[in-house]
């Protein structure tokens, strides 16, 4: 039996690691519900177009991106931003990634760029050219959100003690993670020749701690996303083109004389 035990972090719910799995495409269900993009704490619109889900990127403002376990036992979720793993930023296989663990009917919010065991950097909606993909020097897949889901493995009373005693050797978790405190971000500026990608936000403070999971052998569910800056959306025709304002259509609608008397500016 292919068997995958996973290893590894986070406060209040866990990374973890996972061991060679096969992935089959045909065993994956697309569903946007269980991940949601989140500004100031809020969900942004999804659009569904061509057979993907998009959201719209804001220049230089923060994000963070909200996972909600659907199923009554623990998941695994291998999470990636512009094809780099949140935890390590390392390309691999969603079976080999280390992966965020989530219990039954949990909901967590991932902020920003796992950098040590205590600390992460803020996922930032930033230029190609900022983005940390390209201080990585890793471009080939910026603009796309990609979350897999792998549940526990339900195992009998014998692997159940004996994943217990594992457990027992592991650290125990640090304190919960403190909730998304983000300042407002710049304005959105907008350029029809940029491309959106994320970048390092600011440092916050984030413990993690490791576990050890069984995990199935076959993904349960998966969602990509894609995001890009409004221009661009227009272009996919995901959005309508904004309208113009015609000065001259407005003064040819100018009249001479209004009722009332001259109002006093503040």
């Amino acid at each position: 039996m292919n068997r995958r035990i996973a290893c590894l972090i986070v406060a209040g719910f866990a990374l973890a690691v996972a061991l060679r799995v096969r992935m089959s495409a045909d065993t994956l269900r697309q569903s946007p519900a269980n991940v949601e993009i989140l500004l100031n704490g809020s969900p942004v619109q999804r659009y569904a177009h061509a057979g993907r889900w998009y959201v719209e990127a804001l220049k230089g403002r923060d994000y963070a991106i909200r996972l909600r376990n659907p199923y009554p036992v623990r998941v695994a979720v291998a999470l990636s931003v512009d094809g780099l793993n949140t935890i390590d930023a390392r390309q691999t296989t969603a079976a080999d990634a280390r992966k965020w663990v989530l219990g039954p009917y949990e909901t967590v919010t991932i902020s920003g760029w796992q950098t040590s065991t205590t600390e992460a950097r803020r996922f930032e909606f930033t230029t190609e050219s900022r983005s940390y993909g390209q201080a990585l020097g890793k471009t080939e897949n910026l603009g796309v959100i990609s979350a897999v889901f792998f549940r526990e493995r339900v195992s009998n009373k014998l692997d159940r003690a004996e994943e217990s005693r594992d457990r027992q050797q592991v650290p125990p978790s640090a304190s919960a993670a403190p909730k998304d405190q983000r300042a407002d971000a710049s304005a959105d500026q907008k350029a029809d020749n940029e491309y959106a990608a994320t970048g390092m936000g600011q440092r916050t403070a984030h413990a993690v701690t490791r576990v050890w999971l069984d995990l199935e052998d076959t993904p349960a569910h998966s969602v990509d996303i894609r995001y890009e800056f409004r221009p661009q959306l227009v272009r996919l025709g995901i959005l309508p083109a904004p309208v113009a304002a015609d000065p001259l259509r407005r003064r040819e609608g100018a009249r001479g004389f209004e009722p009332g008397f001259c109002p006093e500016p503040r």
